[in-house]
C-alpha cells in the first residue's frame, strides 16, 4: 500500500476531537506515563492549554482487589473533565469488574486500555505490546471493558506490533472497534524498538485507512514540537495526536499546540526566568497533591528536563536536583539568569530512548494467535506505553 503524504500546514486542521459525548477543540491527548501523569501534573499542562489529560495507569487488578496504592493513584482536580483514566490488564474478568466499579463509584468519565507497554517485566508475562498477537483473547478484554463501562466511552491504545515479523496493530484495530471501543491510539513503533529510533508515521496513515472515518484514529510517536503535530496530521490523516515524552520539563508545549490547531502564531519560547517560574509552579501543585516531602522529591526528576539546553552551571543542576523545599527552591532559582532565552537546540527527543532489543514473551507465546487463555501472572503493577 503505497501512503500519500500531504505537506504540512497551518491553521485549524482538524475538527473538535470527540471521544464519546466528550469533545475538546484541540485535538491532543497527554498519554499517561508513570510517574509522571500524576493530577498535580495533568493541572500544571490544562494550564498551558485544552485537550485530554489522562491519570497515569492503573491496573485492573489493583482496582479490584481495592489496593491503597492504586486508589491514591486515582486523583482528579474537582473541575477536571473528562476525568480520564487507563487501565491495563489482561484477564477479562478483571477488567470487566474494574470497569463496573469505575461506574459505580464514579472514579472516570473515560477508560483508556493499555496494549502498548514495552516493559521486559510486562511482556515476559504476555501483557502490554504482546497482549494484540492473541487476539481471542484481546477481543475478550476490550469487549469485557466496554460492557462493564456502560455509557462511559473506552478507548484502546497500542504500538504496531511486537516486531518487525509480528505486526498487529491493523488487526487489533478492528477488533477493538467491533468490540465496541470508540477511538484507537497507536504508538508507532514496535516492541522491539521500544523507544529509540524514529516513530514510523506511515503505520499510522495505513491505520487510519483501515478503521471506519467515524471513528477517531490519534496518532503517538515523535512529537516534540507543535510543528510535529501539524506534520503527522497532515502526512497520515489522524484525528489528533498523543503527547507523551515531548511535554517532560515543557508543559507549555500544549499552549503551542492549541495555537498552532487554532491557527494563531505561535506564543513567543520563554526564556530561563519563565521555565524557572514553571518550574516552581509544577513543585507547588505536586506538593499540593502529594504532601510537601513527597512533592519536592518528586520535582526532582524535572529538573533537568526543563534545563535542558540552557547553560546552567553543574553546581546549581545538582543542588536543584536534591531541592528540599520550596523555599530551598526559591534560593537556587534566583541564582538563575531570567533573561536567558530558550536554547535553539532544546527541542527533540527527551525521556527515555534506549536502545531496540529482543521482546521478552511465555514460552510458546507465538504458537497461536487464537489462545484464548489468560496468561498467568501477567497482571503485574507496572505503566508504560
Amino acid at each position: 500500500m503505497t501512503v500519500q503524504y500531504a505537506p504540512a500546514r497551518r491553521g485549524r486542521v482538524l475538527p473538535p476531537l470527540r471521544i464519546g459525548p466528550y469533545a475538546v477543540d484541540t485535538p491532543v491527548v497527554l498519554a499517561p506515563m508513570a510517574g509522571i501523569t500524576n493530577a498535580g501534573f495533568r493541572r500544571l499542562c490544562r494550564e498551558q492549554g485544552a485537550g485530554y489529560y489522562v491519570c497515569e495507569m492503573i491496573t485492573a487488578r489493583g482496582l479490584v482487589e481495592k489496593n491503597p496504592l492504586t486508589f491514591r493513584m486515582i486523583a482528579f482536580d474537582g473541575d477536571e473533565h473528562p476525568r480520564s483514566m487507563q487501565l491495563y490488564g489482561v484477564d477479562p474478568a478483571s477488567m470487566r469488574r474494574a470497569a463496573e466499579m469505575i461506574v459505580e463509584r464514579d472514579l472516570a468519565d473515560h477508560i483508556d486500555m493499555n496494549f502498548g507497554c514495552p516493559v521486559p517485566k510486562v511482556t515476559r508475562r504476555g501483557g502490554g505490546a504482546a497482549l494484540p498477537f492473541k487476539r481471542k483473547l484481546f477481543e475478550r478484554i476490550v469487549r469485557a471493558a466496554v460492557e462493564g463501562a456502560g455509557d462511559r466511552p473506552v478507548t484502546v491504545k497500542m504500538r504496531i506490533g511486537i516486531d518487525d515479523e509480528h505486526h498487529t496493530h491493523l488487526e487489533a484495530a478492528r477488533i477493538a472497534v467491533d468490540s465496541g471501543a470508540v477511538a484507537v491510539a497507536l504508538h508507532a513503533r514496535t516492541a522491539s524498538q521500544r523507544y529509540s529510533g524514529a516513530a514510523d508515521w506511515s503505520a499510522i496513515a495505513r491505520l487510519r485507512e483501515a478503521v471506519p472515518a467515524h471513528v477517531p484514529v490519534l496518532g503517538n510517536g515523535d512529537i516534540f514540537s507543535a510543528q510535529d503535530a501539524l506534520d503527522m496530521v497532515a502526512r497520515t490523516g489522524c484525528d489528533g495526536v498523543v503527547v507523551g515524552r515531548g511535554c517532560l520539563g515543557r508543559p507549555w508545549l500544549f499552549g503551542d499546540l492549541e495555537a498552532a490547531f487554532a491557527g494563531r502564531e505561535l506564543p513567543a519560547p520563554p526564556n530561563l526566568g519563565q521555565v524557572a517560574a514553571t518550574l516552581r509552579r509544577h513543585a507547588v501543585l505536586l506538593c499540593e497533591h502529594m504532601g510537601d516531602h513527597k512533592g519536592i522529591r518528586d520535582v526532582r526528576k524535572h529538573v533537568a528536563w526543563y534545563l535542558k539546553g540552557f547553560p546552567v552551571g553543574s553546581d546549581l543542576r545538582r543542588s536543584l536536583g536534591m531541592v528540599t523545599s520550596i523555599g530551598h527552591l526559591d534560593d537556587l532559582l534566583a541564582e538563575l539568569d531570567p533573561h536567558e532565552p530558550f536554547p535553539a537546540d532544546a527541542d527533540g527527543p527527551r525521556g527515555r530512548q534506549g536502545s531496540p532489543g529482543r521482546v521478552v514473551l511465555p514460552e510458546h507465546w507465538l504458537d497461536d494467535p487464537d489462545d484464548p487463555s489468560v496468561p498467568f501472572g501477567a497482571d503485574v503493577e507496572h505503566s508504560g506505553g
